[in-house]
């Protein structure tokens, strides 16, 4: 009689090996924070998600701020963005002078150096938490 347990080991060693962001059907990379300028100012979060599967971007929160928006930089100024839609495969970058979040009431005590949790929210994929790297203002264009 045939044994066929080499057989289920190798299955379930292939099931565990599945990558962590078909799991959940997006990932959330590269995400910072650049404190406001001018105290009391909006603060901005910049970040990259990658879907693995197709989902909407809702929200993004944090205990560090009072509440955050979804914007888009445009030649006549800015825009808020209510939901954004990814297929999977996409990548949508959240940069300087294009889309981004702004934080209102940023935390006082959030310094530059330090790190803060942003959690996104989606519609087909359960919430992500990261932490985000705090710049200092002007930052936002990469330089960390």
């Amino acid at each position: 009689m045939r044994r066929p347990v080499p057989l289920l080991i190798a299955c379930a060693a292939l099931i565990s090996c599945e990558a962590p962001d078909t799991k959940m059907g997006v990932e959330v990379e590269d995400a910072r924070i650049t404190l406001p300028a001018v105290r009391g100012r909006p603060g901005a979060a910049y970040f990259t998600i990658r879907a693995a599967r197709p989902v909407v971007l809702s929200g993004v929160s944090s205990p560090r701020a009072q509440r955050i928006e979804l914007h888009e930089s445009m030649a006549a100024g800015m825009a808020p963005l209510q939901e954004l839609s990814l297929q999977a495969g996409d990548r949508l970058e959240f940069a300087a002078a294009g889309k981004h979040a702004m934080l209102f009431g940023v935390d006082p005590r959030l310094k530059e150096g330090e790190q803060a949790p942003l959690t996104f929210t989606f519609q087909g994929a359960p919430p992500v938490t990261v932490q985000a790297d705090v710049l200092g203002p002007g930052g936002a264009h990469g330089e960390h």
